[in-house]
């Protein structure tokens, strides 16, 4: 059985991840610091796990030591802890060159010092910028429009430098718009607000919270962006191929995650619509910075090199999360 260390653990994608490894047969060590991640849905599976599941409350800021001394054999390290909020990063960028660079220089620096030399790291579509062509696949010229994604190619270049001169091997990828729960409902997003629209529009649905359009004006036939959502365990089954692929091969590669077609803003409300039966006031309201007007994968390669692709449709994302909503208005509690 390999054990792997998973930052961010108590977060919406890594709350998932940590579940669908242990599911798996991984052992796993979660991390976080909790500030946006949640003990809850860690003690839910550490009941559930309890043989194969450690995890700590660690700032990764701070010395990262004692836990690689008290869990020995980790084997891989997933990174999914980062600040991630698009327009937050454009207010308070400093927080987003702290968080998402100088971590992840810190946690490598502690990888190394434990020879510890296999990382996958969440990055984004953001490094991107506004798209130059579509579908975007992994040779797209890299032009972030924010700080946040910024950040995020930053860190991708000190993980590369990690593989030159450390003899590093990472799988970096690149995630398109993540959404849904696990598919039985039971971890989902707690985040509040969420800054997601699928998640905003089915909380607005169940009137759990009301639901405000936040996208600007774009050249898209119905003037709201056009983005690739793919759902979360579809997501982290590609995490769960992308290990197997670093550990049995040691090549780094840096792969796009998303379904290679679209929904737009719209498009996603009518279909929550739908499958709800409410009927959902559209009001505009805080007009989110950074948003461009289309972005869609091409993910041929994560197909080639993993032999992955989506098996959920926005539908099933959809589902889901009215399932998990249902059974948790409030998300996790603090």
């Amino acid at each position: 059985m390999s054990k792997i260390l998973i930052t961010g653990a108590g977060g919406y994608i890594g709350s998932v991840a940590t579940d669908l490894f242990l599911s798996r047969g991984y052992g796993v060590v979660g991390v976080d610091n909790f500030q946006t991640g949640y003990k809850e849905p860690l003690e839910f599976l550490k009941n559930k796990y309890s043989d194969t599941f450690n995890y700590y409350e660690i700032d990764l800021k701070n010395d990262l030591s004692p836990i690689f001394e008290k869990e020995l054999d980790i084997s891989a390290v997933i990174h999914y802890a980062a600040s991630c909020l698009v327009d937050e990063s454009v207010r308070l960028p400093g927080k987003y060159f702290l968080n998402n660079v100088a971590v992840t220089s810190n946690l490598l620096t502690t990888m190394e010092i434990f020879n510890i030399k296999n990382i996958i790291f969440s990055s984004t579509c953001a490094v991107y910028g506004e798209a130059e062509y579509y579908p975007i696949d992994e040779k797209h010229p890299l032009n972030p429009t924010t700080p946040y994604g910024a950040s995020k190619k930053m860190a991708e270049e000190v993980i590369q430098w990690y593989g030159k001169l450390k003899e590093f091997n990472y799988m970096i990828l690149r995630y398109f718009n993540v959404c849904g729960a696990n598919d039985d409902g039971s971890i989902g997003d707690s985040k509040k607000p969420s800054s997601l629209l699928v998640q905003n529009a089915v909380r607005g649905a169940l009137d759990i919270e009301k639901f405000y359009l936040t996208c600007p004006e774009v050249a898209t036939p119905d003037k709201t962006p056009i983005r690739d959502y793919i759902n979360v365990v579809d997501l982290n089954e590609a995490h769960l191929k992308a290990l197997e692929y670093l550990l049995s091969t040691k090549k780094s590669e840096i792969i796009n995650l998303g379904t290679g077609t679209g929904s737009s803003v719209l498009e996603v409300v009518n279909k929550v619509k739908k499958l709800t039966g409410v009927e959902i006031p559209i009001e505009k309201a805080n007009i989110r910075q950074g948003d461009d007007a289309k972005k869609i994968a091409d993910i041929s390669k994560a197909e080639k090199l993993l032999s992955w692709k989506p098996q959920r449709t926005i539908e099933d994302s959809l589902k889901s999360l009215i399932t998990w909503y249902k059974n948790h208005p409030n998300g996790w509690e603090k």
